[in-house]
């Protein structure tokens, strides 16, 4: 951004004279109209328009430290160095622009190397699913058609113990012996740095939208797609980020930085895998672009977190709700130094009220924050933070100044604030569309450049943002609708409750009623009568679950923090017999069909 302007004063209330101030000419984010697509835009006129801009830049920070892992410690400097060798052993391979080079392995400071170097040389990162075994492993690549992959040992030992691989020519393999794979050249990851030590060829031109890496869906139902992002997507979600701090500190009345000074060193524990965009994009890149140090880990154990944050003087973290209400539950939190952690954010799942007031109660100089995104729009494109999550604990926030977000009914006429409906986004942070899917890019992006999210929201009319639930788990009881998030919600704000989750069993009457799956505090006498009991408090009687379900162990969840409903196991009472298979989601198919059976019908449907 540029230098601010004395012109925007810090005496402003409303969110939309901050944003006045901070997009007009002249001003650290000026916007300016953007043709993408042949759909009208708008952009930061100030905002980078590639990765390869953003890694430069940091050449500044070469003395800093910028990753930690266990007992090693690589500065910027170091990082660059590594990032230049093996940029120059990928062009000495033959990778050309627009090249599909996987990063197959967990969070290991080579994956922040390779990523760099494989954004620089003008291919496309492509960053696997660490939890993948082979079979996914091997669709993957053969989708993507990679021709190189950059793994870890374990990684690449799954890739190497199945089928041949016809496009992948080359891998190089870290933290332990590469062992052969038919029809692929296989060697170490310091081989590939030797390869780049005869010199760098002549830079590759980039520009803002040049395919810049692929991240495949959780793929929790059937097989995951590519989600294929451009250099502009990941660098305006820096900016973005940016710009929410400018508006935080405004809203505050605290005075901007001064864009040209070199800004003091934070530190950003990253608890999350660097193959979903909050770890690459929120995290790396953005930590990456301000100078940051970041606390990579082996595996996430909140204890072991504890002890990083008051080791390394960590000022973030955070990620997913989860990793939150983990910390807040471990018992090493009592005793813990946790005094240099300033801020507090997650994303990437939806989060409970009550978690804003246990983190206060926790972090007392601490405010947290929350946003919404999805792999399909870069990472977040709202947030909400500071006093405003305070006073709107249930919302994900407002839209970033370069984003547009409706709310639509089964017509995809745009409702009133207020109301609920599907949530649509477009901003020239929406992916360019899945790799190798032109159908399913076709359902999910219209044709005036609309995100499709599958999520139903409603928006109120100071535009604040708030999530109801996935259309598709939406329980529908007896013709009701009854959204699981806020069911969540309220068990969450019982004491005793560290994790939760709702969902729909078949009724033979009702369609669905509601069940949940709840984990207790260690120790907590809480019964499920007192449960449903808090619940009625709060909320109408058919919301209230007819079958809780207690697991002494954390719900399942992907990867990314996100709950894997589908095994939540059903109430072991229930038995369906034949006479309820075809009759399982009833309800909910009314309401589907309602909302997305347009869509369906011209080649658009939720996903």
């Amino acid at each position: 951004a540029r230098r601010a302007s004395d012109s925007v004063p810090l005496t402003m209330t409303s969110h939309a004279e901050i944003e006045a101030a901070l997009t007009a000419p002249g001003a650290p984010f000026e916007l300016t109209p953007l043709l993408l697509n042949n759909v009208g835009l708008r952009t930061f006129k100030h905002a980078p328009l590639t990765l390869r801009q953003i890694f430069e830049a940091t050449v500044r920070f070469d003395e800093r430290t910028y990753l930690v892992y266990e007992d090693e410690r690589l500065s910027y400097g170091d990082v660059r160095e590594k990032v230049t060798l093996a940029g120059s052993g990928l062009r000495a391979l033959g990778v050309e622009k627009g090249d599909r080079v996987a990063i197959a392995m967990r969070n290991y400071p080579e994956a922040v190397i390779a990523f760099w170097a494989i954004v620089d040389v003008g291919g496309v990162a492509v960053p696997m699913n660490a939890w993948w075994g082979s079979e996914v492993l091997h669709f993957a690549l053969n989708d993507c058609g990679a021709g190189a992959s950059i793994a870890d040992h374990d990684r690449w030992t799954r890739v190497a113990s199945g089928p041949t691989l016809p496009s992948l020519r080359y891998a190089a393999v870290s933290r332990g012996e590469p062992t052969g794979a038919k029809g692929t050249e296989v060697e170490s990851w310091d081989a590939l740095l030797a390869r780049g030590e005869g010199g760098a060829p002549p830079p590759v031109a980039l520009t803002a939208e040049d395919d810049a890496t692929v991240f495949y869906t959780s793929g929790t139902t059937g097989r995951p797609k590519g989600a294929l992002g451009t250099h502009r997507n990941i660098c305006l979600h820096v900016a973005n980020g940016a710009y929410a701090r400018a508006r935080a500190l405004l809203r505050a009345g605290e005075p901007l930085p001064d864009p040209a000074a070199v800004p003091p060193q934070k530190t950003a524990l990253l608890t999350v895998p660097l193959f979903h965009v909050t770890g690459c994009h929120s995290i790396l890149v953005s930590g990456t672009a301000g100078g940051n140090k970041i606390v990579m880990m082996h595996r996430w154990d909140p204890a072991r977190a504890l002890a990083l944050i008051e080791d390394e003087r960590v000022t973030s973290f955070g990620g997913v709700p989860t990793v939150a209400w983990q910390i807040l539950e471990a018992p090493q939190l009592a005793t813990a130094d946790v005094s240099s952690v300033e801020s507090i954010g997650y994303g990437g799942a939806p989060a409970a009220p009550e978690l804003v007031s246990r983190l206060r109660a926790a972090f007392p100089s601490v405010q947290p924050g929350t946003g919404y995104g999805l792999t399909e729009s870069s990472s977040a494109v709202t947030v909400n933070s500071g006093a405003d999550y305070v006073t709107r604990p249930d919302s994900v926030g407002l839209p970033v100044p370069c984003c547009d977000l409706k709310v639509v009914d089964e017509h995809d006429v745009e409702v009133p604030p207020g109301e609920r409906g599907e949530l649509l986004i477009r901003g020239p942070v929406v992916f360019k569309g899945y790799w190798g899917r032109p159908d399913a890019t076709a359902e999910t992006i219209t044709s005036d450049g609309w995100l499709r999210t599958g999520d139903i929201a409603r928006i109120d009319e100071a535009g604040f943002v708030y999530l109801l639930d996935r259309a598709k788990d939406m329980i529908i009881r007896g013709g009701e609708n009854v959204y699981c998030v806020e069911i969540e919600d309220v068990l969450f704000s019982h004491p005793d409750v560290v994790d939760a989750a709702v969902y729909g069993v078949p009724h033979r009457t009702l369609g669905e009623e509601v069940a949940a799956a709840v984990q207790l505090a260690r120790g907590a006498p809480t019964s499920a009568e007192a449960l449903k009991q808090h619940v009625a408090g709060h909320l109408a009687h058919f919301k209230v679950p007819a079958h809780i379900r207690f697991h002494e162990t954390p719900l399942p969840r992907n990867p990314n923090g996100k709950l894997v409903r589908r095994e939540l196991p059903a109430p072991a009472f229930w038995l369906p017999g034949p006479a309820f298979s075809g009759a399982l989601h009833d309800g909910r198919k009314a309401l589907l069909d309602g909302l997305h059976q347009a869509h369906r019908n011209r080649g658009g449907a939720a996903r």
